[in-house]
């Protein structure tokens, strides 16, 4: 296992990341709960284990920690669970949105089936409207103990973020630290456009919350997650690696047990600090499960996370992967030239707005529907110009009607869901057809 020596040495992990511009691959994870038919109760571990033995049919290998299966793995997916049991699927690293799109309905059609063999209900909103945080029932996963005894330590709606929500993540490649550079600023300054546009969780506890996306309220509330100023400053790779190493440890992964790290940061652990493991220094896993623990709204790995996203249906589930694709793959540089003559403190009061004001927030004195125009025909550029196309001879900018449909009739998701829960007085439109 390869040790780390100095800082240096996770500098090096991360300009490992850099791809040519030929290998630029895209990956999303996204989430869904599942709900049992007869009683509208979130499933708990015994029916999602029903769930997994199910899928085993279709070449999904178990994955499994002590004596429970708490995974499948198949071509470089995985489906995982969050700690409410919500079931996400993390797809392969893939080279155009057609085939990460392929690659969920074929997900979504063995998971449908595995919903109607079981008596089970899927929903893709962003936050769960009916049940109370604690009627929640837990998953077996050891790390989430912990998570659950510390997260709200730091921040109010900690456990609301993991028992609660689910949310969609876009994995994007760098070709050069200069490229990181670009794309990770492009993203943070994106994330009030991305809450606003792709908001679908306003119903807390079958009530109106107030807010488009109460799921973004929530992360703004969660410990270790939120947009740092810095991100909207020029990050490189040792100044991430800074924040990175100096944001205390969650937990300690050794001999299969998750050990609480009472307080110490990555870098007493880079110091040989932890008493806990007797002193001894950290490889280079436990850097990516550190890594893993940072629950901000963008995120390094050796690729790029943007995380600022709700969850939605299969009509418009591939319209934010193709939206970021044609703007950092396919016009960066117009992209970048537009948000860098913004204002920083712009973006952080419309970070704290865009969950509740939407496409009526206002940055650098345009609403976001203004710019979402604008970001949205840059895309649609980008993705024309990237020109990957199908079987049908159609390039990717085809998965940007969903988008479309949002700016062009002024009206997110989530605004649909408010007007129909007020004639219906109901919620069960919100659960999928199986």
């Amino acid at each position: 296992m390869e040790q780390i020596n100095s800082k240096q040495d996770l500098i090096n992990y991360f300009e490992k990341g850099c791809k040519k511009e030929n290998q630029l691959s895209v990956g999303v994870e996204h989430e869904k709960f599942i709900f049992d038919n007869p009683t509208n109760q979130r499933v708990n571990f015994e029916t999602v284990s029903k769930i997994f033995d199910f899928l085993e049919q279709f070449g999904w290998k178990p994955i499994k920690e002590k004596d429970y299966v708490i995974g499948l793995s198949r071509e470089g997916q995985s489906i995982t669970l969050e700690p409410g049991n919500q079931i996400e699927l993390s797809g392969a690293k893939l080279n155009s949105v057609h085939l990460n799109c392929s690659e969920s309905y074929k997900y979504l059609d063995e998971l449908r089936k595995a919903c109607k063999k079981l008596n089970l209900k899927m929903m893709s909103v962003s936050f769960d409207p009916f049940t109370k945080l604690e009627n929640v029932p837990q998953t077996p996963k050891q790390r989430y103990e912990i998570m659950t005894k510390e997260m709200p330590k730091d921040g109010k709606l900690s456990l609301h973020m993991m028992y609660q929500t689910c949310g969609t993540q876009i994995n994007l490649d760098y070709m050069s630290e200069k490229d990181f550079i670009k794309k990770f600023k492009l993203s943070s300054f994106l994330v009030p456009i991305s809450t606003a546009i792709f908001a679908n969780s306003p119903i807390v506890e079958n009530s109106l919350s107030g807010y488009l996306s109460y799921r973004s309220k929530v992360w703004q509330n969660t410990s270790r997650a939120g947009l740092p100023k810095s991100f909207l400053e020029d990050m490189d790779f040792e100044k991430y690696t800074d924040f990175v190493i100096n944001m205390p440890l969650l937990f300690v992964l050794k001999n299969s047990q998750y050990l609480n790290a009472e307080g110490k940061n990555f870098k007493d652990f880079m110091d040989g600090k932890l008493s806990i493991l007797k002193n001894i220094k950290p490889n280079i896993v436990d850097f990516k499960n550190h890594l893993a623990t940072i629950f901000t709204e963008v995120r390094l790995k050796e690729y790029i996370e943007i995380r600022s996203l709700d969850t939605c249906e299969w009509d418009c589930h591939c319209g934010s992967p193709a939206f970021y694709v044609g703007l950092l793959y396919g016009n960066l540089d117009s992209a970048y030239d537009i948000i860098s003559k913004w204002e920083v403190s712009d973006i952080l009061n419309a970070y704290i707005d865009a969950p509740k004001k939407g496409l009526n927030t206002i940055i650098n004195n345009k609403s976001i529907l203004e710019w979402g125009k604008i970001f949205l025909n840059l895309s649609k550029k980008g993705l024309e110009k990237r020109s990957l196309k199908n079987d049908s001879g159609k390039d990717e900018s085809i998965f940007l009607s969903s988008v479309e449909s949002i700016i062009n009739n002024n009206k997110t998701k989530a605004e649909i869901t408010i007007e129909k829960f007020k004639n219906k007085k109901d919620l069960s439109f919100l659960y999928e057809k199986t």
